[in-house]
């Protein structure tokens, strides 16, 4: 059997990173789905990737980075 990694023993992320979940994605940004999916459409918000066959995610420092360049956005619609 494999050792686990220190982070993933306490439940932590890992501290290179981890993926969010479309639901993830929403409650850290509070955008809707149909609103995430728009973003993406026009090239507005840090595409997904896919993981496997069904499911896809975003890396969560993406998705940081995007919310720091909005708070920081004059007139952020």
């Amino acid at each position: 059997m494999r050792a686990m990694s220190a982070a993933k023993l306490r439940g932590q992320p890992s501290d290179r990173g981890r993926f969010l979940r479309i639901d993830d994605t929403i409650a850290t940004t509070g955008l809707s789905r149909a609103t995430v999916y728009r973003y993406i459409e026009k090239g507005d918000f840090p595409k997904q990737r896919q993981l496997t066959r069904r499911c896809v995610g975003w890396w969560e420092a993406d998705v940081l980075a995007w919310l720091e360049a909005r708070a920081g956005a004059p007139d952020a619609t």
